[in-house]
């Protein structure tokens, strides 16, 4: 048992904040919520993504040679895997039919995908026996990596929203738009985590905070977008 443990508690330090964000942006779809089914197919498929998107870094990484290069092409290939991951598994379902649902669905996959990423951090100080490291650990990528994911993400949903009940053709251009938009994002964000002096690594999270923000506010204008006409 006691092998375990370090285990659990990862698995418990991962999920449970995630879980716990979940249910805070559940809450703005609470007028017409999406089937529980769904949401834990999008939460799940963003678990998986995390086994994915791995190997695939690692494969990238042998061609590029600064860090710089290595986390801006892991930050794309992350941003289009979540996407990916949610075209697959949701958002063709019939139940994704308001524009908040795409932006739901994206944000449920980006924890998924920080639950699994979150627990993997975790094992290796829980393994070493470092609680305190584990502690701080968990604190910095609760406030901050777990929220870049949502943040990141709910972008490319944004862009979902805005192109709803638009043409279909050109749906395709604001899809590209918001991934290149979160990769964007994603990389600022990473690059600002190399470069910046560990004092001032709490003005990043900010960053990150104020984005989430924006979003909030534009989640509340896209539960009043309506159709203009038929698709």
């Amino acid at each position: 048992m006691s092998d375990l443990a370090p285990v659990l508690a990862a698995v418990a330090g991962g999920v449970f904040p995630a879980l716990a964000w979940l249910w805070f942006w559940r809450r703005e779809d609470r007028a017409h919520p999406e089937p529980k089914k769904l949401i834990a197919l999008a939460f799940l498929a963003g678990m998986v993504t995390v086994g994915l998107v791995i190997p695939i870094q690692k494969y990238v990484a042998h061609f590029l040679f600064s860090t710089t290069a290595i986390f801006t092409a892991w930050s794309i290939i992350e941003e289009v895997m979540k996407y990916i991951a949610a075209r697959i598994t949701v958002l063709w379902r019939r139940e994704d039919d308001e524009p908040i649902d795409p932006v739901i669905y994206m944000i449920t996959v980006a924890l998924g995908f920080a639950a699994l990423e979150n627990t993997l951090f975790l094992l290796s100080p829980l393994a070493g026996g470092s609680p305190v490291e584990t502690i701080m650990t968990g604190n910095l990528r609760f406030v901050g990596a777990t929220l870049l994911h949502v943040l990141s993400s709910a972008v490319v949903g944004m862009a979902l929203a805005f192109s709803f009940y638009k043409p279909h053709r050109i749906h395709g251009w604001y899809v590209l738009g918001g991934v290149i938009l979160a990769a964007l994002l994603h990389s600022g964000f990473n690059f600002l985590i190399l470069n910046a002096p560990e004092e001032h690594l709490l003005r990043t999270f900010a960053i990150v905070w104020g984005g989430v923000i924006a979003v909030l506010a534009g989640v509340e204008f896209v539960k009043r977008i309506k159709p203009r006409f038929r698709k």
